[in-house]
C-alpha cells in the first residue's frame, strides 16, 4: 500500500476511506465528478491579477503584494504548495519590505477550487505569519470550504503521485 504522505495528520477513519478509493482505483473519479472545472490562471501575470483581486476584496489593508508568480522550485512534498516572502531592500536610508507570493506550478492544471485555497493560504500570511487559529480563521473568512479544499488538494496530489505525475 503506497503511504498517504499527504494525508499525513487526518484521523485513520478517513485514511482508511481515502485507501478504499484507491484499492478500488476510484479516487481519481470521485475527485473529477467533485471538481470537474480546471482554472484558466497560467500566467505570471492572470495569477497576479487572480490573487490582487481576492486580497482587494477581502484584505484591503493588509500589505501590498508586490510579486505573484508560479513557480516551478516549489516541490509540494518537500516544501509547501506555495510560499509567501518578505524581501527586503535597502532604498537611499530606508529598508523596504516587498511581499511575493509564489505558487507551485504543479497548480497550473489543478481545479479551479484548488488555486483559491492556496492563494487564499498564502494572502493569509500578509496579516497572520503562524498557522494557529487566527491565520486558519482568516483562511475561512476568504474561503468558507477551505478545511474541505484543502483536505480534496491533498487528494488530488496523492492522485497525482499515483498517476506517476512529479510534483
Amino acid at each position: 500500500m503506497t503511504p498517504l504522505i499527504y494525508l499525513q495528520g487526518y484521523p485513520e477513519h478517513l485514511l482508511a476511506q481515502v485507501r478504499t478509493l484507491i484499492e478500488e482505483q476510484r479516487l481519481g473519479e470521485v475527485l473529477a465528478q467533485r471538481y470537474p472545472a480546471a482554472h484558466e490562471v497560467t500566467s505570471d501575470k492572470a495569477l497576479y491579477v487572480y490573487t490582487l483581486d481576492l486580497k482587494n476584496h477581502y484584505l484591503r489593508n493588509a500589505a501590498p503584494v508586490n510579486k505573484v508568480a508560479w513557480d516551478s522550485k516549489i516541490h509540494v512534498l518537500k516544501n509547501a504548495l506555495g510560499l509567501h516572502t518578505a524581501v527586503s531592500r535597502v532604498q537611499g536610508g530606508r529598508l523596504k519590505a516587498k511581499a511575493e507570493i509564489r505558487i507551485a506550478t504543479v497548480f497550473k492544471t489543478a481545479p479551479a477550487d484548488f488555486l483559491r485555497m492556496i492563494v487564499v493560504h498564502e494572502l493569509a500570511h500578509l496579516k497572520e505569519k503562524e498557522h494557529d487559529k487566527a491565520f486558519y480563521q482568516l483562511c475561512c473568512h476568504m474561503e468558507p470550504r477551505y478545511h474541505q479544499l484543502e483536505f480534496d488538494t491533498r487528494l488530488w496530489l496523492t492522485q497525482l503521485s499515483l498517476q506517476g505525475r512529479p510534483d
